[in-house]
């Protein structure tokens, strides 16, 4: 059915969860603000870096807050991450034999993320072998962040397929808006950061649990209550 997958990269190919939270409760905290939990940044993270710093800004200063104290935050945030980008990152079980195996099918994969390329980068070299991907692509300049197509689209013509071709997978609402803004197919993940409810409200093609249903859903379909 499909000649291309296009994975998000938080939620969907790593478990990012406990690095975004160490690496932004440090910045809130030496700012004199106070912690959020954990999984709470299961709802504050997916939309980019600007918006991830306003939505824990509106939890920690529900009053509101001056920009100044969000870039400085911002900035803590950005030193830390872009020292340790690896640091407590994890792959999900089953998400590396199934890149191998679509690989063994003739199928291309290629990452598109909201989180900085220069982020995106070593991460995804840290975890994956060197020719797991067609192409890797963060957050850069001139590119709309998710859900705007544009990322999506310019990735489908780098690996020479139509968006018709192409199956996105993700774990929040934003990737499959962009995928369906894309014109492409989508399938949402329920080991990621949001839920099922999530994801089928916001049109998901299929939704599934583990990463094998993702090669069944390239080579034959799956149903939506997969």
């Amino acid at each position: 059915m499909y000649k291309a997958c296009i994975f998000d990269l938080d939620g969907t190919l790593a478990n990012t969860l406990r690095s975004i939270a160490g690496f932004s409760n440090r910045a809130l905290r030496e700012c004199g603000y106070p912690e959020i939990s954990t999984d709470s940044y299961r709802h504050i993270v997916g939309n980019g870096v600007e918006v991830q710093l306003c939505r824990m800004m509106d939890t920690v200063c529900p009053n509101g807050w001056p920009e100044a104290e969000r870039l400085k935050v911002r900035n803590l945030y950005e030193k830390y991450y872009g020292e340790q980008p690896l640091l407590n990152i994890s792959n999900y079980p089953g998400v590396p034999q199934l890149l191998q195996e679509l690989k063994s099918h003739g199928i291309k994969t290629a990452v598109l993320s909201n989180k900085p390329d220069e982020w995106t980068q070593p991460v995804i070299a840290g975890l994956f072998s060197g020719r797991t991907f067609d192409a890797i692509r963060g957050k850069r300049d001139g590119v709309p962040c998710k859900p705007a197509p544009d990322g999506a689209l310019l990735l489908a013509k780098e690996l020479g397929v139509t968006p018709a071709q192409c199956l996105y997978i993700g774990d929040t609402a934003t990737d499959m808006q962009t995928g369906s803004a894309a014109g492409m197919d989508t399938a949402g993940v329920l080991w990621g950061f949001r839920d099922r409810a999530e994801l089928e409200s916001a049109g998901a093609h299929i939704v599934i649990s583990d990463p094998a249903q993702i090669l069944d859903a390239v080579l034959h379909g799956l149903p939506k209550t997969a």
